[in-house]
């Protein structure tokens, strides 16, 4: 099966066959590193988040995915809202033939204390960044606008 391919401002984007894909992100910070998930779908960095679900609140489905994919249990009361990114030209394309344009409401959470990480079957790695480290990754292009305005 191929690769989830992700996309930003590209003109050369396939044009989404679903209804919109909303979700949740949150940019979860401890001494100053961002923490960042090495996706196996793609092969690319993404921060921390997926999709709603039906009946769910946007800070469950936050609170929800942290959870799932990191093994870090927060309460929704940690979470500060950061910004939505709804961007029409943030595209995700996947390897069934799903074409979905992506809307994500980011929160950002900072950590006092040193988490303990579980990496989840999507995932191939969870590592915390410095704002230095970050712009040399090979990000997913949906994320790169929240990392750009992460490294402002």
């Amino acid at each position: 099966m191929g690769q989830a391919r992700f996309y930003y401002r590209d003109a050369h984007a396939p044009r989404p066959n679903r209804p919109n894909h909303i979700g949740t992100s949150v940019l979860i910070e401890y001494g100053g590193k961002v923490l960042m998930e090495h996706r196996r779908d793609s092969d690319t960095w993404a921060v921390i988040g997926g999709g709603l679900w039906t009946g769910e609140t946007l800070a469950a489905c936050a609170v929800r995915e942290v959870a799932e994919e990191t093994g870090i249990v927060l309460d929704e009361t940690e979470l500060s809202f950061y910004k939505i990114y709804d961007d029409p030209s943030r595209i995700a394309s996947y390897p069934d033939g799903n074409v979905l344009r992506v809307i994500t409401v980011v929160y950002k959470v900072r950590l006092d204390d040193m988490p303990k990480l579980s990496c989840s079957n999507e995932s191939k790695e969870l590592r915390f960044f410095t704002r230095e480290e970050l712009s040399g990754l090979r990000i997913a292009d949906t994320h790169i606008p929240i990392i750009e305005d992460c490294l402002r």
